[in-house]
């Protein structure tokens, strides 16, 4: 009789202990494919609602000057007779390595205009991009088809702005095709055009303001990217909004060290629960083990035996646990991630994970188990029959 045959033999006698075992195994599996499972999509979840916050990188001309502005309130000398960038290194901009990582260009010409007789902020925009730099603008009316106004909320009530209505900008008549709701933002006090009439109202054919690039999306190389943008346009300040990539990155990092440490501690109670179920085993097999040493076994069958049962319960356990994760984490993520972004995914990376430490845990927790098997004086062990 092989020894993989004794250890099947075993498992089937003591079908309670070797069910006990299994069960205890089946929930530290499932549990840590579970936890592991809802950061994953967590994650994902978090980096789709990221995404939405638009625009992460800011291209804009040097300036010797500073910004007296703080905290959207203006202490005078600010001008905007800085540099303007050149629209045709937009182009650049799409050749850098990490080109695939961008979502969107948004090339802004911002100018002051007069409206009524007052002096209004006005910037031209590609609004075809606009749904992906600006996700939170919520207009009443339509984004103008070519040259047309779109009025923030703050600049529509000063001028009495409504959809259908027409301004005169430097001599040119725009229709108001919608009004922005409010956003809290400084959008709110800006008039917006399309890219191609601001540069000819304000003479800036062939120049841009500032450039937004959306790029913020799962590993993006964020930083890199800024390095890689500014060495093809030297004469250009880029920098990242830091504080959506930091909340982004820090975010994910606690959910994965959450989920890590609360997996450690189910897998360290998982290997006790085998260590005291194998030792128990043992000690109720002393006459079997007396017997199979006496009539020829060494220690090293002895220790096989108990690999092998050990190992055929860990390895059933893996495989089961990981679909049995899946089904609580399909149950448990509408309650942590609920929207967009979230949903359970099968991961080869994840099954081979949790069979591997199902077999290890299980393996490691019986060599003293097995150890303690072999020390036993085959006398004393004929004696207890």
């Amino acid at each position: 009789m092989r020894l993989t045959d004794i250890a099947l033999l075993n498992l089937r006698r003591r079908k309670a202990k070797a069910a006990f075992l299994l069960t205890g195994l089946l929930i530290g599996v499932t549990t840590v494919v579970a936890l592991l499972s809802i950061t994953e999509a967590m994650s994902r979840n978090v980096n789709d609602k990221l995404e939405r916050y638009g625009a992460n990188i800011l291209v804009l001309p040097k300036s010797e000057t500073l910004s007296l502005t703080y905290g959207g309130i203006s202490l005078g000398g600010v001008s905007f007779d800085m540099k303007e960038l050149k629209e045709e290194d937009l182009a650049k901009i799409r050749t850098i390595e990490n080109s695939a990582n961008i979502a969107a260009l948004g090339p802004t010409v911002l100018g002051v205009a007069e409206l009524s007789g007052q002096k209004v902020l006005t910037a031209g925009v590609d609004f075809s991009v606009s749904h992906v730099l600006k996700p939170w603008w919520k207009l009443v009316g339509d984004i103008p088809a070519g040259a047309g106004v779109v009025a923030g909320s703050e600049a529509a009530r000063v001028f009495f702005l409504i959809p259908g209505e027409t301004v005169k900008i430097a001599g040119k008549d725009l229709k108001v095709t919608g009004v922005l709701e409010p956003t809290g933002s400084q959008d709110d006090q800006l008039l917006f055009t399309d890219l191609k009439t601001a540069q000819e109202i304000f003479g800036k054919k062939g120049t841009v303001s500032l450039v937004e690039v959306a790029a913020l999306c799962k590993d993006c190389p964020v930083s890199d990217m800024v390095n890689q943008i500014g060495r093809i346009i030297p004469d250009a300040n880029v920098m990242a909004i830091q504080s959506v990539v930091k909340s982004r990155l820090e975010t994910i990092e606690h959910l994965r060290r959450f989920s890590y440490g609360i997996s450690a501690v189910v897998l360290f109670v998982g290997g006790l629960m085998v260590l005291v179920t194998m030792m128990g085993s043992v000690r109720e097999r002393t006459a079997e083990i007396g017997v199979f040493r006496a009539i020829g076994f060494r220690k090293s069958h002895v220790m096989r035996i108990i690999f092998t049962e050990s190992a055929i319960v860990s390895l059933l356990a893996g495989i089961l646990g990981y679909p049995a994760g899946l089904a609580v984490t399909a149950v448990a993520l509408p309650f942590f991630a609920p929207g967009e972004g979230a949903g359970v995914a099968l991961d080869p990376v994840l099954a081979l994970f949790a069979v591997s430490i199902s077999l290890l845990l299980g393996l490691v927790a019986s060599i003293y188990p097995a150890v303690a098997a072999t020390r036993m004086d085959p006398n004393e062990a004929l004696r207890a029959l």
